[in-house]
């Protein structure tokens, strides 16, 4: 029989560390551990992440070189900028006249707040000319002597010309200090905006240089081959080398890892991620089978850096329950953590004896209506998960299970303060809690025009049953919690794809410059151990801001699956039919490929034009595409450019806003092309060519097309 290799995903943890492993052929969850995080330990985070893979390896039976893939997630960077537990950046500016004084203003960062009353450690240097060596020399003495551990150079409109940010780097490359250019971290425009970003970046760089030193020689040492890749914060991986140019992007990866494995594991293509832990809730889009990414506020100011729109609720499985005047109201947000309370459905019934209400304040400052119970075990905290509990709503095999009838005693007290029963009491908590959730999960299917109906609710965390379940029920979506989902997060970590991100400003940017960028992003992946056979890039252009955005994704070895269980027709059918919202008998098979099956239906409507939605499932029976109004469309590669150029051509818009191609999305083999983030017809139909690649002549292509409205 063949073992097959595993996949190890690591996630660092402010108090523990979780590692799985995961069968590189299977995706089934294999093992999981959980070691406390070593931040105080000589080797720091890395000796915990050696005990926890030492202890993945001996609890699967595997050994090192078993390990086909090996990443960790890690809270660092974010709890360094958290903490101010940063370097002194040193700052040099370059310009002369009006590029002088712009480039002067940016000694202003050093006011960035980092944490109440500490400020950026920034000190800055000015030169006019960057090709003279002796005035660069001097400004890095300048900035060294105020303290600086780390370098950046900037200068305006250093993205089109970056030999004056490079010859500051080449002439200050002998004092032995980490550097960088601002256009290295990112290649749009907005001087204040990219050197920000770069300065971030820097003032993490020297502790996160130390820490992939220590975890690469640990890895190496523990005999693993395997590239050690690190989580983004856009839910990807990259390598080593990569993080340690660009720390910054691994800033807010925790949130990124939950809604990875959600993806990858889950296979949403449509819907929220709602990660659970004890005290918050954070809150992601999948829309069209993609995270929601923009780009994320640090320290309070825009940044250049692109991270999962994460969204966080302070209501957690350990929120207590605030009341007043027999009246339940609110939830949160002190937990039963933060008041160093036991949560009281994890109590005895004997513990439980002669129980009766009181009200707290968990911190000063704090208001007295948190609810707890005083019984012959000592203070309780009534909690999201005891109500729960209560309700029967956490499965059986969850993380947070309880018996039921502990919890309904650890209801009762509660229950009798509001006058009502313990199921009505329970009741009354999760809907103060989940209204909380509501509101922001709300905004975000609005904000991402996501088709509320379709658009399922999935629940992961140690707390994921005190508020998905409930949440589902109150608003009539389809919810469900993640398998393992007490460790979703590293098993994002380790089913997550390399990602590169290329951006650039490029007006009226026509399709060779946008081939370019899609080249680049590719290359990108494949440099950093991407097999270049199973690349997936997806391109958009912006002609608002005139960017090219490129975002190129793949795995470190080509997947071939062989799950036990694959969909039949039957199934497959159902699963359209459901998302869709209409009778199977109304269903119909509009194309097949040997990954997917396309399912249409139609609706009409009074006064307005029929609608003709569109579901692709894969062989897996899971809904891959939404559209709401498609034309589908087989053709073969070799016929393909002349069939493509038709459809777009029909259905193509112009109008005062200008000429809009419709979103196209091919399916070639086992994969679904999005093409469907450029506008422009012969861009479109450029990068169409280009994913027909060197595929055969007859192999069979679906186009789905979407006329823009």
């Amino acid at each position: 029989m063949t073992t097959h290799r595993i996949r190890v995903g690591i996630d660092v943890g402010g108090t523990f560390t979780d590692a799985v492993a995961v069968d590189a052929t299977t995706l089934e969850l294999l093992g999981q551990v959980k070691v406390p995080t070593s931040h105080h330990h000589e080797d720091g985070v890395a000796h915990g992440i050696v005990e926890a893979l030492d202890r993945l390896l001996e609890q699967t039976g595997r050994a090192a070189e078993d390990v086909a893939f090996l990443a960790h997630g890690t809270t660092q960077a974010t709890n360094a900028l958290l903490e101010g537990d940063v370097a002194t950046v040193g700052l040099i500016g370059i310009g002369t006249g009006p590029g002088a004084v712009l480039t002067r203003r940016l000694a202003s960062l050093g006011r960035l707040e980092l944490a109440p009353g500490k400020r950026l450690p920034l000190a800055y240097a000015h030169v006019a000319d960057p090709e003279d060596a002796d005035e660069v020399r001097t400004a890095v003495d300048t900035v060294t002597r105020e303290g600086a551990q780390v370098l950046v150079a900037s200068e305006p409109f250093g993205v089109d010309r970056p030999e004056g940010e490079q010859a500051v780097l080449d002439a200050a490359r002998q004092r032995g200090l980490p550097m960088t250019a601002a256009h290295e971290i990112t290649s749009l425009y907005g001087l204040a905006k990219r050197t920000r970003t770069a300065v971030v970046n820097a003032a993490i760089l020297p502790r996160m240089l130390a820490t992939a030193d220590l975890v690469d020689a640990s890895i190496t040492k523990a005999g693993v081959n395997a590239p050690l890749m690190v989580m983004r914060c856009d839910g990807g991986v990259m390598s080593l080398d990569e993080m340690r140019r660009r720390p910054l992007l691994t800033v807010l990866s925790g949130p990124a890892a939950g809604v990875a494995g959600a993806l990858m594991q889950e296979r949403i293509s449509e819907g929220l991620f709602l990660e659970t832990g004890g005290t918050s809730t954070d809150i992601s889009v999948v829309r069209r089978g993609k995270v929601a990414v923009r780009h994320a506020t640090i320290l309070g100011k825009a940044s250049y850096l692109s991270a999962l729109d994460v969204r966080t609720v302070g209501v957690g499985g350990g929120s207590m329950v605030r009341i007043d005047g027999g009246e339940v109201v609110g939830v949160g947000p002190r937990s039963a953590h933060i008041a160093g309370l036991p949560y009281a459905c994890f109590a005895t019934l004997d513990e439980l004896r002669d129980a009766r209400i009181a009200t707290v304040r968990p911190m000063a400052g704090d208001p007295d209506d948190y609810a707890v119970i005083d019984a012959a075990g000592g203070r309780y905290a009534i909690t999201m998960t005891c109500a729960a509990n209560a309700l029967g709503r956490v499965p059986e095999d969850d993380f947070a299970r309880c018996d039921q009838e502990v919890a309904r005693a650890a209801l009762a007290p509660l229950a009798a303060a509001l006058s009502t029963d313990v199921a009505t009491a329970a009741a009354r908590l999760l809907d103060a809690g989940t209204e909380q959730v509501r509101a922001v999960t709300d905004a975000m299917i609005r904000d991402y025009r996501l088709e509320k109906d379709t658009a399922v609710l999935v629940g992961g965390g140690g707390g994921a049953a005190s508020v998905t379940p409930h949440l589902a029920s109150v608003t009539g979506q389809e919810g469900r919690i993640a398998r393992h989902s007490e460790v979703i997060s590293p098993i994002g970590v380790a089913l997550a794809l390399v990602r590169e991100q290329i951006e650039r400003i490029i007006p009226g940017a026509g399709q060779e410059q946008i081939l370019a960028v899609r080249a680049e992003a590719e290359a990108a992946v494949v440099a950093q151990g991407a097999a270049a056979d199973g690349v997936e890039v997806e391109v958009t252009v912006d002609p608002q801001t005139s960017t090219v955005r490129a975002v190129a994704t793949g795995a470190t070895e080509l997947r071939t699956q062989d799950r036990a269980h694959r969909a039949d027709g039957n199934e497959r059918l159902r699963a359209a039919a459901a998302s869709l919202k209409a009778d199977p008998a109304d269903v119909s098979i509009l194309a097949t490929t040997p990954a997917h099956t396309v399912y249409g239906t139609e609706v009409r409507r009074r006064f307005r034009a029929t609608r003709h939605p569109v579901r692709v499932v894969d062989a897996d029976g899971v809904v891959r595409l939404h559209a709401p109004d498609a034309l589908v469309e087989t053709t073969t590669v070799a016929a393909a450019p002349e069939t493509l150029a038709r459809l777009v051509g029909e259905a193509t818009s112009y109008g005062d806003g200008g000429v809009r191609a419709p979103a196209l999305r091919l399916l070639l083999g086992s994969r679904i092309a999005d093409l469907s983030g450029v506008l422009d017809p012969q861009p479109l139909l450029a990068l169409a060519r280009s994913e027909l690649g060197t595929r055969a002549a007859d192999e069979p292509v679906v186009a789905v097309v979407e006329a823009r409205t």
